[in-house]
């Protein structure tokens, strides 16, 4: 295993066991189980919880994959955080509908639902973070301006 690989690892699980953490406290301890009525929708908890594990994964994540992991990335740090960003959203959304298969359909456990949701959606992460986000852009690949 490459020190990146190994880096990302360990990165990318302390901030998944941060996220499952934050899942879990919000879900158990601040919405007690009950739906988050905003008074214009109301969600279910453990969606919910989902979105509040989520604001909490997304600064820490990417601080930990650009500072940390991708650090011989030469992508700007804007558009590596427009990247992560929009990657984030897509992943939210994915771990969305899977939540939702696994707990309401499927009625799996709602924190086993939640790991195998993060087990799926850690494999996809990697090749993206990787191959998009904070990739190495060779300088011939670079189209030079024209005036």
């Amino acid at each position: 295993m490459d020190i990146q690989t190994f880096r990302y690892a360990a990165c990318g699980g302390g901030n998944t066991l941060l996220g499952l953490v934050v899942y879990y406290i919000s879900f158990k301890f601040i919405l007690k189980e009950q739906m988050l009525d905003l008074g214009f929708y109301a969600f279910k908890s453990h969606i919910a919880a989902l979105f509040f594990s989520f604001c909490v994964s997304f600064p820490v994540g990417f601080f930990l994959m650009k500072y940390l992991v991708f650090v011989d990335s030469n992508v700007k740090w804007k558009t590596q955080l427009i990247r992560y960003l929009l990657f984030f959203i897509l992943n939210l959304t994915f771990n969305y509908l899977l939540l939702k298969l696994f707990v309401e359909v499927l009625h799996v456990f709602v924190m086993l639902s939640q790991i195998i949701t993060t087990a799926i959606i850690i494999i996809f992460s990697y090749f993206m973070q990787r191959h998009f986000t904070f990739k190495i852009i060779n300088k011939e690949d670079i189209v030079p301006k024209t005036q």
